[in-house]
């Protein structure tokens, strides 16, 4: 019985002394007025008297420190995106910077930095995104973010790029920015004397998809107005799958005849939509420039990034951006463009890639894999094929030919590079040949028999000239 007092006693005692020690320490360390005896403690003392005794103000001190740096992130982008707008408002001159760039099997590459007026990107911290076209001659670059210039001549170091006015804000802007750097402008195609720039579009509030608006083509002043926009919307928080993806909206304007553009369109993430014929996400589509009437020309896409007409051998070559691997370059064949039977791509069914979780079809990814199940083959499960399936994926964007059966497709990501293949009689690649050129490629355009091209890690537009 006295065993167990003196038991009792001890542990009281070794409680009340390790809580008197834990106080104390404690009130020294929030106390300016023990700082001789704060001195006397290590800085790696300190460090682990906190982490045994008070784990709770290291977790704090952390959070804290996330909070400042999450924080630090929005306000640079915030500071990014209205930097950016001011340069559109005031309607100041780009500046360029060339230099010069030996590539691989002694390419060429001009590279014209864009020194002013490109400061927000869509990817991360990529200074600047933006999309290139050509007008009478002049090169026409349009910013992620509303800013639309035009040259004469892009090697005539002694002209700058001139801003064109435009209303592009009125459409999308600052208040969209901020919620989140995916939401952008996401292509410029100059056609029949008018321009079409795709973005998206917040339909609704928080409620996306991917829109058009076009204007006549001038050099003083475009006023834009819409062309297209879609009836549906997906939420960023309340849908099906409670996924939502800002980067997965296509955009991609191609011609297709003098009434008609080819336009992609992406699933932002709600997999399923790709797959519903009433839906137009996951889809390309035609639409008329003069009535807007437009018909699913294939599906089954997750998010075409590029896109491009051959009149010639009359087929289309569309890439998209696979999971995490996967990406793709289809070939849709325009004669068998059928509104009741749709050219079927196959995903979220078929796919080289998986989803983004670890692990592929286990645990809390099952679920996915139940729905969406990612099979390597497509013409197992009644899909097209892909031309080609990049293993990793290369965050593949546009394409272009630039010979009679030679194509270019450009990357991002971390291979910063870009792909020249050729089409054999069998309609295969053959010949697929990697060229790094060391950043991300946002937009090719083949003109004069020069390759254009935009970078977005600088940012700069390169010229690769094939005479």
């Amino acid at each position: 019985m006295l065993k167990k007092i003196n038991v009792k006693k001890f542990i009281i005692l070794l409680s009340t002394i390790v809580i008197s020690i834990f106080l104390l320490i404690s009130f020294i360390i929030g106390n300016e007025n023990f700082s001789d005896i704060k001195s006397i403690i290590t800085a790696d003392q300190k460090r682990l008297i906190i982490k045994i005794f008070f784990p709770y103000k290291l977790i704090s001190k952390q959070k804290l420190q996330i909070s400042e740096q999450t924080d630090k992130i929005e306000q640079l982008k915030n500071f990014r995106f209205k930097a950016e707008l001011y340069h559109k408002e005031i309607l100041s001159d780009i500046l360029t910077k060339e230099s010069i760039t030996t590539l691989k099997n002694n390419l060429i590459l001009k590279k014209y930095l864009l020194t002013s007026g490109f400061y927000a990107g869509i990817h991360e911290f990529s200074p600047g995104s933006g999309y290139i076209d050509f007008h009478d001659g002049k090169i026409v670059v349009l910013s992620s973010r509303g800013i639309l210039a035009f040259k004469n001549d892009l090697e005539d170091n002694n002209e700058n790029f001139k801003q064109i006015k435009n209303n592009i804000n009125e459409f999308i802007g600052l208040d969209q920015f901020i919620k989140d750097y995916r939401y952008s402008l996401k292509d410029i195609f100059i056609f029949n004397k008018k321009i079409f720039i795709s973005f998206t579009e917040e339909i609704e509030e928080n409620c996306w998809n991917t829109s058009i608006i076009y204007g006549e083509m001038n050099y003083e002043n475009i006023m834009f107005q819409k062309l297209f926009t879609p009836k549906e919307c997906i939420h960023s928080i309340n849908n099906i799958d409670k996924e939502f993806s800002a980067h997965q909206t296509g955009g991609r304007i191609v011609s297709f005849d003098d009434d008609h553009i080819l336009f992609t369109i992406g699933e932002y993430r709600s997999r399923f939509l790709a797959q519903d014929k009433k839906s137009i996400n996951g889809k390309i589509i035609k639409i008329n420039i003069y009535n807007s009437d437009y018909e699913i020309v294939s599906m089954g896409h997750r998010n075409p990034q590029g896109l491009y007409f051959d009149k010639e051998h009359d087929f289309i070559l569309s890439t998209e951006h696979g999971p995490r691997g996967g990406d793709e370059i289809n070939l849709i064949e325009v004669s068998k463009i059928n509104g009741e039977k749709v050219q079927n791509y196959g995903w979220p069914i078929s796919s080289a890639g998986e989803h983004y979780l670890h692990g592929g079809p286990i645990g809390s990814n099952q679920e996915k894999y139940d729905k969406y199940p990612l099979y390597n083959s497509h013409s197992k499960h009644g899909f097209i094929e892909p031309l080609y399936s990049f293993v990793p994926s290369i965050a593949i964007s546009q394409i272009v030919k630039i010979t009679e059966d030679r194509y270019v497709v450009s990357s991002m990501k971390k291979d910063r590079a870009l792909y020249f293949f050729e089409l054999n009689k069998q309609k295969q690649i053959i010949n697929l040949n990697k060229v790094e050129v060391f950043e991300r490629v946002r937009d090719l355009i083949f003109n004069n028999n020069k390759l254009y091209i935009f970078m977005e890690t600088t940012p700069s537009i390169g010229v690769i000239n094939f005479n």
